[in-house]
């Protein structure tokens, strides 16, 4: 009985899978009215917003001279980035370095240390 394979007629075919999600029925005019006018009164509000606003050449061109002096700030700290991250390696290398000379000048010490603790008879 486990080998009989049942078709399942429920399972619907891939081109209809969003089919019944699309909404098939046309907004009324009075609602796309209502939209149209909610939309027009906050297009108005912002665009008296904006004239309500003081000097805006001058805004705007201290704007361009703002950006222009983040760039350069910008760079200068890429520039002292670098140079905090070359005096880091040097001293880590330094550092790194001090502990291989005192490792081997440990191992030698160790070496001749060896060599004179033995007892010949």
């Amino acid at each position: 009985m486990n080998d009989l394979k049942i078709p399942n007629l429920n399972n619907k075919s891939k081109q209809y899978l969003f089919k019944n999600k699309i909404p098939l029925k046309r907004k009324s005019r009075l609602k796309l009215i209502k939209e149209s006018l909610i939309m027009f009164i906050i297009a108005g509000i912002i665009i008296s917003i904006n004239y309500s606003i003081p000097d805006k050449n001058l805004l705007f061109n201290s704007f361009i001279n703002n950006i222009n002096n983040v760039i350069q700030y910008l760079i200068k700290i890429m520039a002292n980035i670098y140079q905090l991250f070359l005096v880091v390696f040097i001293i880590f290398s330094l550092l790194f370095s001090l502990v291989l000379v005192i490792g081997g000048f440990y191992r030698i010490y160790k070496i001749f240390r060896r060599k004179s603790k033995r007892i010949f008879f």
